[in-house]
């Protein structure tokens, strides 16, 4: 267990909510009259997104279980530190450098 505070509602709301911004985004886009990628990509990406934004949450919560910290800087006392807001981020950016950088998917 990583944390006593998640939940399996708090996993199906971040990943729903990743996938209505992604849909919002290519919505806003075509009303400006700029062609994106197929909405079809754009669905995919937020269902990614949800998905490793969670993993990065908990990934950065089991280490900070494993050192014995709560929060991992005093920036934001009492919500978890300065890592807590950009744990699933980093783990977006990297993912994404990886799949369009490296692998060259697009």
């Amino acid at each position: 267990m990583t944390s006593e505070k998640k939940s399996i509602e708090g996993l199906v709301a971040g990943c729903i909510g990743s996938v209505v911004v992604a849909m919002l985004y290519a919505f806003l886009l075509s009303v400006m009259g700029i062609r994106a990628c197929n909405p079809i990509y754009i669905f995919v990406i937020g269902v990614i997104c949800g998905t490793i934004g969670q993993l990065g949450d908990l990934a950065e919560s089991l280490i900070k279980r494993e050192i014995g910290v709560k929060d991992s800087g005093n920036l934001l006392p009492g919500h978890g530190g300065f890592l807590d807001r950009f744990d699933s981020i980093l783990f977006n950016m990297t993912f994404f450098f990886l799949l369009f950088a490296v692998v060259n998917i697009f």
